[in-house]
This record gives structure tokens, C-alpha cells and sequence, in this order.
């Protein structure tokens, strides 16, 4: 995951504040109702947990840090070796860093 973190473009990692990286087994039934796919073959690889910069203002109370967290099972099943794993996970938390900046999906290339 180091890798993947440290080859972030550093415009986008100047801009992050009070987010953190987690990595988790395999993603709860939440996760999958709030961040799935229609297509039930494809694999849920991160998930954005937080409020987009987008949707704050001024006058609200502190947050607690942002969450983007990492599933680790998905990212395994789906990369054959560890530069294709590094390239997910690099891919998924640019993705998911989109959603901190406000983006939708659709707004996105990934």
C-alpha cells in the first residue's frame, strides 16, 4: 500500500487533510448496499467513508477524520501479481479521493 500511497500525485496529496487510509478484510453488507456495483460479478475494492468537501460549510462542527478504507480480499482476487495490486490499490484510492473532493462517479474516469 506504501507504494501505491507515494506514487499519488502530489497536487491531489498537498490537498488531502484529516483523511485516513485503512485496510480491511473484505467489505460489510453496508458497504456493499451504500458502494456496490448493479453488476454483481464486479468486486467492491474501496469505499469513501466521510462528508465531501463539497457538502461542508463554514459554521459546521469539526468532522472526525475522513475514511477511505481498502478491502483487501477484492484487491487479491482481482490482481494476479503485486504490481497489478499496487496499481488497484493506487487507482481505488484516487477514486475514492474523488469523493472527498465532492465527485460522483460519473464524474470520474476510473
Amino acid at each position: 500500500m506504501h507504494d501505491a500511497l507515494a506514487s499519488l500525485p502530489p497536487r491531489f496529496a498537498d490537498m488531502v487533510e484529516n483523511v485516513v487510509i485503512t485496510v480491511e478484510d473484505e467489505p460489510s453488507d453496508e458497504d456493499l448496499e451504500v458502494g456496490g456495483d448493479d453488476d454483481e460479478s464486479s468486486e467492491l475494492l474501496g469505499i469513501y467513508r466521510g462528508v465531501a468537501l463539497t457538502d461542508r460549510s463554514y459554521d459546521t462542527a469539526p468532522f472526525l477524520p475522513d475514511e477511505i478504507a481498502l478491502f483487501r480480499g477484492p484487491i487479491n482476487r482481482i490482481a494476479r501479481t503485486r504490481a497489478e495490486a499496487v496499481h488497484e490499490v493506487r487507482e481505488t484510492v484516487i477514486h475514492e479521493l474523488g469523493h472527498y473532493f465532492g465527485l460522483a462517479d460519473d464524474d470520474m474516469p476510473h
